[in-house]
């Protein structure tokens, strides 16, 4: 998350633009709590979260893990707001162990749902699974660069959020909402706008898209856009079969 925020870029006076500044990142936190709580709400949040009825331990540790990381997001963009961010960079380092979990337990749950075979929105689990991996991938690689460049707060933040957004697609497939599901690639679509509002915040405060913003938007995209097609290759089809034999021995059928 942000380490410290920059001043604004616009003709307006700085202490405006770092108010829009600490608005709009905080908004963004508290949209993609929103969002998160609408998607699994029916079946994680209130069903008892440790006492909801998932399929296994793995996936209870998996959400676990990425509630926290959402409830991170919020306190570390309230503690730059309110100017701690001496607590914000040391809870930096919490945060970035707790990502590198997020990859570990994600991978888990992905080979979880490999195993027990299940079918996500039509698609097949060993194509799903491609997926997944590669979720897992490209969140971990933009909050890699975000820990890199977190000398330099403008990026940082947008890698940050950039990484988080990438992770939305599973709630936003979840949401109760009759055309969720009716209509191609919605669920990317709704990802695409939280990169659009981010888009539309450099340009009202920059008069330009911000690099970082950019190419992390570029790099999710294209990414996410080659889950589906790598996960129906005849190679994938054919490490997936692997890996799920090798997984179901492992837990005994």
């Amino acid at each position: 998350m942000a380490t410290a925020t920059i001043g604004a870029k616009n003709s307006g006076a700085g202490g405006t633009g770092r108010r829009f500044e600490h608005l709009f990142f905080s908004g963004m936190a508290v949209l993609i709590l929103g969002t998160v709580f609408l998607g699994f709400a029916k079946t994680y949040f209130l069903a008892g979260i440790v006492r909801a009825p998932l399929p296994s331990w793995v996936i209870h540790l998996h959400g676990a893990a990425f509630s926290s990381w959402i409830m991170l997001l919020i306190i570390q963009t309230s503690l730059v707001s309110a100017g701690r961010v001496d607590v914000h960079r040391r809870l930096g380092i919490a945060a970035f162990g707790l990502a590198c979990l997020m990859v570990i337990l994600g991978s888990m749950a992905a080979t979880d749902l490999l195993r027990r075979e299940e079918t996500v929105a039509g698609i097949d689990s060993k194509t799903f699974y491609a997926g997944t991996l590669m979720d897992m991938m490209i969140f971990g690689t933009l909050v890699f660069f975000a820990f890199r460049v977190r000398s330099n707060p403008a990026a940082h933040k947008r890698l940050i959020l950039i990484a988080t957004i990438s992770l939305l697609g599973a709630a936003i497939a979840r949401w109760p909402f009759a055309f969720i599901g009716r209509i191609p690639k919605i669920t990317d679509i709704i990802t695409y706008i939280f990169l659009l509002l981010l888009v539309t915040y450099d340009l009202w405060s920059t008069r330009k898209v911000h690099r970082t913003t950019l190419w992390g938007g570029i790099f999710m995209i294209v990414a996410g856009q080659l889950e589906l097609p790598i996960g129906r290759t005849a190679l994938w089809q054919s490490f997936s079969s692997s890996a799920q034999a090798a997984v179901r021995s492992f837990h005994g059928g």
